[in-house]
């Protein structure tokens, strides 16, 4: 058993992250500190009330762009059911290792810092590394939307970025966009006893509910099919005897690159008429990265050896901090992928596999050394 990253991801799920109503500060405070013991260059950065992100960098000395890794070190609440397992105790039991974020995302965070703690000779040798670890990314990416609009801090421009969300160690090449619309109506009040003295906006929002499900976003596409949309919640009136004069519902879409979020979003309007007020709440851009990139077919190739069948272009159905770093970096080729089960994020007994921990921490090794390879090669 790999110590040193079981060790850190222990280390990691001990600290309470839950997001709402989100504390990362101190969980990434301990990491600076650790990451600063060995070797790395670290500055932390806020972006409110013990809120922060982290960004860590191990210099080069060759030309060439570094290699990025992010990750996110916020987690989903527990949820009403109840544990089996400690939720910050990091326990493993049948070679699972159990914990809120173990497989979102706290194990491939571990496991990409200790691939680079490694393999720290070679990178000093090569262009880099730069580490981008991120708060508030299950509430729409609030960690890196402040730091890419903080005109104090500048990203350098990596040549690759792996985003480690769990993906049970398969390489995908992208994910739908989110886009998340909270639509109001505005009534009348009246007593509820004398309803014709008022306008229902429970009823108009009702009416608007039935014309959504009627939408079409777009047309499917070739490889994220099609673009999906839903009513997510409802909200209105404030006492059973009164006329309610305002509703609202939230509504969250998922798209693909072809799909313009500004035009979706007048399309809906126009849908469901002027008595509908839109705002955006989320507005996260799809990500893809071309199958044929040399160092995406570099990664496929490394991850081969650990799936049974062949490693094909796929993408993942959530969203990531990819959908605002991506522009941000400068637009470089990015994967999603870590040793997370992807159907443990957000479960209750979230766990990851331990063979699969390990296994990334050799993975993300070789896709460094590759990494460099490609630059000395000029394939990037």
């Amino acid at each position: 058993m790999d110590q040193d990253v079981i060790a850190l991801t222990r280390a990691l799920l001990g600290f309470n992250t839950i997001n709402p109503p989100g504390d990362e500060v101190e969980c990434l405070s301990w990491l600076a500190s650790f990451l600063s013991d060995t070797g790395f260059e670290v500055k932390l950065h806020d972006f409110g009330e013990r809120r922060c992100n982290l960004i860590a960098t191990l210099a080069g000395s060759a030309a060439g762009k570094p290699l990025a890794f992010t990750g996110h070190l916020d987690t989903v609440p527990l949820g009403n059911a109840q544990w089996k397992f400690d939720p910050f105790a990091g326990e493993i039991a049948d070679g699972k290792l159990y914990g809120r974020g173990s497989s979102d995302m706290k194990a491939a965070i571990a496991a990409f810092i200790v691939a680079c703690i490694h393999r720290q000779e070679v990178i000093a040798q090569n262009s880099g590394v730069m580490l981008i670890l991120t708060g508030g990314e299950e509430t729409g990416c609030d960690g890196a939307r402040a730091m890419i609009n903080d005109p104090n801090l500048t990203l350098a421009q990596p040549g690759a970025l792996i985003v480690g969300e769990p993906t049970d160690n398969y390489p995908m090449v992208g994910h739908k966009g989110a886009l998340w619309l909270r639509c109001a109506t505005h009534g009348k009040t009246a007593h509820g006893a004398m309803p014709e003295l008022g306008i229902n906006a429970i009823y108009l929002a009702a009416d608007a509910i039935g014309k959504i499900r009627h939408f079409d976003p777009g047309p499917p596409h070739p490889l994220m099919k099609k673009p999906t949309l839903n009513v997510g919640t409802f909200q209105g009136g404030l006492n059973i005897n009164s006329v309610p004069d305002k509703a609202s519902f939230d509504v969250d879409m998922r798209t693909d690159p072809t799909l313009t979020h500004a035009t979706l979003k007048s399309r809906l309007q126009q849908h469901l008429s002027d008595v509908v007020t839109i705002n955006t709440l989320v507005d996260l851009p799809a990500v893809l990265t071309e199958r044929q990139n040399p160092w995406v077919r570099r990664v496929f190739a490394d991850c081969q050896p650990l799936h049974d069948t062949p490693v094909e272009a796929k993408i993942v159905p959530y969203f990531t901090d990819a959908a605002l770093l991506v522009d941000a970096l400068g637009n470089p080729p990015c994967l999603i992928l870590g040793p997370g089960e992807p159907s443990m994020a957000h479960q209750t007994d979230e766990y990851c596999r331990v063979s699969r921990l390990e296994e990334s921490v050799g993975l993300y090794q070789q896709i460094i050394e590759d990494y460099y390879l490609l630059i000395e090669q000029g394939a990037l």
